[in-house]
């Protein structure tokens, strides 16, 4: 391969990541109207297809969204989205919803302000009764799971929303994407909430893809490190293998340079040193295949090379705060 085709750094790590959908949902509105989304482990994307809305964040006050917004929350903080600041607010879970495929609803929201007075059973019925009445907003939200883990250096560094119009100039595949969706929605086609659910996957890649490209035109940290044609390698390397036995002298070699001179480079462009930094990444992975595969913590120690299932928990709890039993999702 020519040293031209071979992808940087970040690119090689980028390939890697990847979004896996966990659900969707088409949600109708009626003005006055408020939901909030709990924080939540997965990725949350929201598309306003129908009428200019707000979201506010607890980090963040009243922002305004104009119809054919798409946003990514990559860590899903808890957040509110508004027909006004001033509506009263329901929980996104006391919606009527209704099955239209495996992971995908249609969500009512139309009896929204009735529900935020009155237990859900009953917001549920009256949200019932309301189904024929025209909706004021349409929404498409997506609930997505990254491959990688919360801590993984490049989630921890985004921002917690992520605007596609704020990036679009940057990423030409932007714009048609989110008028295909205002499109899919517009028409309400047969199919059209499993193609918004893959055109919502391919358009989140976008974003981050976008946002990275922006960020690195004045990177620090650890992009920054990553882009550096040196660190890079190896940063790329223990990410492509994190299971592996990386010692120093392998790593040093990796980057071209001497033992001394290595961990001199890449402690002072990370910001610690090689050895703590591959112990995290193999944490992330660890964690990963215990919560995300169900693999067992033995199997997960000898496979990352422990001599025993106690010292992996160890230096697991140790890296990540908890034992690994603590991993497993509920």
């Amino acid at each position: 391969m020519a040293a031209k085709d071979i992808p940087d750094p970040l690119t090689e790590i980028l390939l890697g990541l990847r979004l896996d959908g966990v659900e969707y949902g088409r949600c109708v509105m009626r003005e006055p109207w408020a939901v909030a989304f709990p924080a939540r482990p997965e990725a949350t994307f929201h598309f306003v297809a129908q009428g200019d809305c707000w979201m506010r964040t607890q980090a963040t006050d009243w922002i305004q969204l104009r119809t054919g917004d798409a946003l990514l929350l990559p860590r899903s903080t808890f957040h509110v989205l508004a027909s006004s600041p001033d509506a009263p607010c329901v929980d996104i879970d006391t919606l009527a919803r209704k099955a239209v495929s495996e992971n995908l609803y249609l969500v009512n929201g139309t009896g929204c302000a009735a529900a935020g007075a009155k237990p859900a059973q009953t917001a549920n019925a009256d949200a019932d009764a309301d189904a024929d009445a025209e909706p004021s907003h349409t929404l498409f939200t997506g609930t997505m799971r990254f491959n990688l883990d919360p801590l993984h250096p490049l989630l921890a560094m985004m921002p917690d929303v992520m605007r596609a119009n704020d990036l679009a100039q940057r990423d030409p595949a932007v714009l048609p994407m989110l008028e295909a969706m205002e499109r899919e929605v517009t028409l309400n086609r047969i199919g059209a909430c499993g193609i918004l659910a893959r055109l919502a996957d391919v358009l989140s890649a976008s974003i981050i893809r976008a946002w990275v490209e922006c960020a690195c035109s004045d990177a620090t940290g650890w992009i920054a490190a990553v882009r550096c044609p040196q660190v890079g390698r190896v940063l790329a390397a223990v990410h492509r293998q994190p299971e592996r036995e990386w010692s120093v002298a392998e790593l040093a070699g990796v980057m071209g340079a001497s033992r001394s001179s290595f961990i001199e480079k890449f402690s002072n462009t990370v910001g610690e040193t090689p050895a703590k930094y591959v112990a995290r990444v193999k944490m992330f992975q660890a964690r990963h295949w215990i919560a995300r595969e169900g693999m067992r913590v033995a199997v997960v120690a000898n496979r990352l090379g422990y001599d025993s299932e106690a010292s992996f928990s160890r230096a697991f709890k140790r890296i990540i705060g908890h034992p690994p039993s603590e991993a497993r999702l509920g």
